[in-house]
């Protein structure tokens, strides 16, 4: 099992635009057959600021994922531009 989050901190006036993004990559993301887990959140008292918490079945699940096209279009060329900062965090489960 691959599990990680991504923090990723955006302009406060882009909210809406990077909200509607999340929705779509979240939908095409949680149809991949080997996705076990994709929720993103805004951050409490950080309204320019999301964490993605992400789980796949293993590696080769991961690579797949970032070569969908939901993944180039909505990460690739819509979070992706619009990012002020982004900062990964591999997780291991403890049980």
């Amino acid at each position: 099992m691959v599990s990680f989050t991504v923090r990723m901190r955006f302009e406060p006036g882009d909210r809406e635009e990077i909200a509607e993004t999340l929705r779509k990559l979240t939908e095409g993301s949680r149809k991949e057959p080997r996705c076990v887990n994709y929720t993103a959140h805004f951050v409490e008292g950080e309204p320019a600021t999301v964490v993605i918490y992400e789980q796949y079945a293993d590696e080769a699940a991961l690579d797949d994922h970032r070569n969908t096209p939901h993944f180039q279009q909505y990460a690739i060329g819509g979070l992706y531009q619009k990012m002020l900062e982004r900062q990964v965090e591999n997780l291991t489960a403890v049980c």
